[in-house]
């Protein structure tokens, strides 16, 4: 821990540290005890956090663990370190073997952040680490939406907007679709997120069976049909597998 601060720019970084080094969480009460300071002062800091993304707190659990906002800063100032240099090589191969530029997302809030990407020899993604594509029209989005226990109420939450003309933007022709995407175990879309662009996703899970994130193989129509992509979903499954265990615990 550093030493502690007196202005509240220090103590909100004092307290961000201290998820760092609690990544399984901690509670306001925790933090007040390893802080010193008072209750009310770590309730606060941990509440600005929250609000401001940098922090996830457990309704059920009381507890406080670092958001999904540090994970997205930290992708935009060195996305080659961390999840996506523990994992870069598993895409590499991915790519190189099926010839395909492939994607590595989880989930933030109501989209989908990119942590890694690895271009196709011919051809260059449409997105970035640290960019974000919406839940309902992206492959790797819908990966991850079907498994979202609470996907009801995400898709009333969410501004179905259409980025195409094959967007699916009613929200019973998207439970239906979520629904498919469990039965098949893959997610996929053909110009529903970009025109020109086909993609298919599957989830990354945990040995636990807990979401980690979501992996995608993207190709332009002129090269691949969906039903071409679908054909590699083997491939797809099994680099899934392999970046969940090297996934940061």
């Amino acid at each position: 821990m550093p030493p502690k601060g007196s202005n509240s720019v220090t103590k909100t970084f004092e307290m961000l540290d201290l998820l760092g080094e609690h990544p399984d969480g901690i509670s306001a009460a925790q933090a007040a005890e390893i802080t010193g300071h008072p209750f009310s002062t770590a309730y606060r800091l941990l509440g600005g956090l929250v609000e401001s993304g940098y922090a996830s707190f457990d309704a059920r659990t009381k507890v406080y663990t670092l958001g999904m906002e540090v994970f997205r800063l930290a992708q935009k100032v060195a996305h080659r370190r961390g999840l996506s240099g523990a994992t870069k090589d598993l895409l590499e191969d991915l790519t190189a073997t099926t010839g395909e530029s492939s994607i590595l997302a989880i989930r933030r809030g109501n989209a989908a952040l990119t942590v890694l990407t690895v271009d196709g020899p011919q051809f260059r993604t449409t997105t970035d680490p640290g960019d974000e594509s919406p839940l309902h029209t992206s492959a790797i989005g819908q990966a991850l939406l079907a498994h979202d226990e609470n996907a009801d109420a995400t898709i009333a939450a969410l501004d179905l907007e259409a980025r195409t003309p094959y967007s699916i933007i009613d929200p019973e022709q998207m439970r239906r679709k979520l629904e498919q995407i469990r039965d098949t175990g893959w997610a996929g879309q053909s110009e529903e997120n970009d025109i020109g662009m086909n993609a298919l996703a599957v989830p990354v899970f945990d040995l636990d069976g807990r979401l980690l994130a979501a992996l995608a193989l993207a190709a332009p129509v002129f090269r691949r049909s969906l039903d071409e992509l679908v054909a590699l979903v083997p491939q797809l499954t099994q680099t899934a597998a392999a970046v969940a265990a090297r996934f940061p615990r």
